[in-house]
């Protein structure tokens, strides 16, 4: 247990020494005040969503690949199968890192400007 809260807390660390900056910027008042916020929550929430696509996509990957190893070194004879529903598998984990990514570039290029 306390090696999740280890983690929690150098996550939050992480967090909030990339945030900081973000947070320390002077507050203006009028309509480029509200463009500046959501400029800011969009670039939080880009780095946040592939962040944990890559995240999740590295973890995927990896265990993927070791399963393979494992399954090919107790079956030899079935390694062919199990290569190509390796490279099968890392293909689609990569398919959705990439569409993460999408994500993000079509978050961060919105033009916020003309909707606040």
């Amino acid at each position: 247990m306390t090696g999740k809260l280890q983690k929690l807390g150098l996550l939050l660390f992480f967090i909030l020494v990339v945030g900081g900056p973000l947070l320390a910027q002077e507050q203006t008042p009028g309509l480029t005040d509200q463009r500046a916020n959501l400029f800011r929550l969009s670039l939080i929430l880009g780095a946040g969503v592939i962040t944990l696509a890559v995240i999740a996509g590295a973890f995927c990957q990896a265990k993927a690949l070791s399963s393979a190893c494992e399954g090919i070194s107790r079956n030899p004879s079935g390694a062919p199968q199990i290569r190509f529903l390796l490279v099968f598998g890392l293909v689609l984990i990569e398919t959705l890192v990439i569409y993460a990514l999408l994500i993000t570039i079509i978050i961060l290029l919105i033009q916020w400007g003309n909707y606040a």
